[in-house]
């Protein structure tokens, strides 16, 4: 989870933004809109959605492998092998 105030307002404004591109692209289909800019709205959609992965991804890897700003606790009780398996089993999945 995005971690610092500064992350979590970046993490919404990107969400605010996809929820945006969703709405516009659902309006586009509604409109008979072509293909080609139906496609060009979906691309941009995954490249926010990517960035969106890649910043929840380096805040949680931050958090979890010795952010000095993360909790005490919650680096002291990690298993570095799990977290890492359970990490990459979720990006696998996306990367289908």
């Amino acid at each position: 989870m995005p971690y610092t105030p500064e992350e979590k307002s970046r993490a919404i404004a990107r969400l605010r933004r996809i929820r945006g591109q969703a709405e516009a692209l659902e309006r586009a289909i509604e409109a008979d809109t072509d293909c080609g800019p139906l496609l060009q709205q979906i691309v941009a959609m995954r490249g926010a959605t990517n960035g969106l992965i890649a910043e929840v991804l380096e805040s949680h890897l931050r958090e979890a492998f010795g952010r000095s700003d993360a909790p005490a606790k919650r680096r002291a009780t990690i298993d570095v092998d799990t977290e890492i398996d359970r990490v990459m089993k979720i990006f696998r999945t996306y990367l289908k």
